[in-house]
């Protein structure tokens, strides 16, 4: 079996494509499209790269390097490179060995969020009724991992509280559990937007009416909101993604969301606070 190398250089750091060859047919497999290390002089062992199949760990210490099969029985290869002062090992994962992120299922409409949406991490799920009984839609959240660990050992009621603060990035996920007109849907975003806004760029709110097509929601269609700070980025059912700069807009969603007054779903709210203090 012949070794590859392909790498190119930048200032900060080399970018390697790695491929071997296949045991059968000697075809060209590829084991990863590619990753990044920043090029040290010092040694640091870092985990490079890691699939359901395969985990790749290394003291990297150079720009370059080589594959060279070592045993193709245990299929377990070394890779060193030019300088021969980095030495990697990669070895094929038993099937008993894969994780998998599992999504979660929302209890009352059965719809599914997955572990990992615009990269936050899923902490907790509920449900839109309307009249007491309509399931409207499943709302999961999703928030920023390493922001929040600051707060998982806080109570409750300091929990919400920071949820309430757009400052702690977050998206809100919608599922659509029932056909719903797009009008009556921002509607009623609107209805409960206007009051906590106080008057302040009130304008906002018919430039979230524009973000969304002029195209009903039908079961099973998701919209997602991201609040960072004084911005909301907006992604609508067909997947056209647009923005709305406010820091007036933001608190007023994230009040909507996560304010101890009445907010759109109460088992949402809990399940995010429980959620949070589970985060490791």
């Amino acid at each position: 079996m012949t070794p590859f190398r392909s790498f190119s250089k930048s200032s900060s750091f080399t970018t390697m494509r790695m491929v071997m060859n296949s045991h059968k047919n000697g075809t060209t497999t590829p084991l990863f499209k590619r990753f990044h290390t920043t090029s040290s002089s010092s040694k640091q062992s870092t985990t490079l790269f890691t699939t359901a199949a395969l985990t790749l760990t290394a003291t990297t210490t150079a720009a370059a390097l080589y594959i060279l099969p070592e045993n193709e029985n245990d299929n377990t290869y070394s890779f060193l490179p030019s300088n021969s002062k980095t030495l990697c090992e990669l070895k094929k994962r038993k099937s008993s060995d894969v994780l998998m992120l599992s999504p979660t299922k929302e209890p009352a409409t059965g719809k599914l969020f997955p572990q990992l949406c615009n990269g936050m991490t899923f902490v907790g799920c509920g449900v839109r009724v309307k009249y007491a009984f309509v399931k409207v839609y499943a709302v999961g959240t999703y928030v920023d991992p390493i922001t929040m660990s600051v707060l998982k050992k806080s109570s409750p009621t300091e929990i919400q509280k920071a949820l309430c603060d757009p400052m702690y990035p977050r998206t809100i996920r919608i599922v659509m559990n029932r056909g719903l007109s797009i009008e009556k849907f921002t509607a009623a975003i609107i209805e409960t937007l206007e009051p906590r806004m106080k008057g302040v760029d009130l304008d906002k709110l018919e430039e979230f009416k524009k973000l969304n097509p002029p195209i009903d929601l039908i079961q099973g269609a998701e919209i997602e909101m991201t609040i960072r700070g004084d911005t909301m980025l907006y992604k609508n059912c067909v997947g056209g993604v647009g923005a709305i700069h406010s820091k007036a807009f933001c608190e007023a969603l994230c009040d909507t969301y996560y304010g101890a007054d009445d907010p759109v779903s109460p088992g949402h709210l809990k399940d995010v606070i429980a959620g949070i203090q589970k985060l490791k």
